[in-house]
């Protein structure tokens, strides 16, 4: 079970979401991933053992993707999920 969780926010080169989200798609640790609009492009979730290994992750795979312009990592510190008998 991830120990460690991050969401990072990606800014892509213009056009190049679809790509990319294929791209992170292909990363184990990848374990949701949106293209959005706004400030940022696409919305990963990540899941691992260690904060070491995220941090690893975004560097030397996300960070060096092509059309990678800017990535914000968040690491998460509580989760809530709603389960789906909850949503009404």
């Amino acid at each position: 079970m991830p120990k460690a969780t991050a969401i990072v926010l990606i800014q892509t080169e213009i056009g190049a979401e679809s790509r990319v989200l294929d791209e992170l798609y292909k990363i184990p640790e990848v374990t949701e991933a949106y293209i959005v609009y706004g400030t940022y492009d696409v919305v990963v979730k990540i899941e691992s053992e260690s904060l070491e290994k995220i941090r690893e992750i975004v560097t030397n795979k996300i960070r060096k993707l092509p059309d990678i312009r800017t990535t914000i990592t968040m690491i998460v510190v509580e989760e809530r999920l709603k389960s789906k008998s909850s949503q009404g």
